[in-house]
């Protein structure tokens, strides 16, 4: 059995700011992000919920998706965010059963 690699996309409460990582530990990234300095992008912009994320197998892929989706207008990424999460609600609590 392999890793796990995850591409995953962040807002702030306003939905405002995008933000759009890649990952082997999906869980200890939302904690890194949630902890990181003040001077983090996600700390600046107060980037705390988990919208929208895939798995990949190989991590050459999901670099690859990071990047296709980096490279596409707003309007794009909202409609990503929309087919897995139409309410965009924070998955979180949905994956590891809690919202923190």
């Amino acid at each position: 059995m392999g890793k796990t690699y995850y591409v995953y996309i962040m807002t702030n409460r306003s939905r405002v700011v995008l933000y759009t990582g890649v990952t082997n530990s999906i869980e200890s990234r939302l904690w890194f992000h949630g902890t990181a300095s003040a001077k983090s992008f996600t700390k600046r912009y107060k980037v705390d919920r988990l919208i929208y994320y895939e798995e990949f197998d190989n991590p050459e892929d999901a670099i690859a998706r990071e990047k296709e989706i980096k490279a596409w207008r707003r309007e794009k990424k909202n409609q990503l965010v929309e087919t897995l999460n139409p309410k965009w609600q924070d998955l979180r609590e949905q994956l590891f059963g809690d919202s923190e």
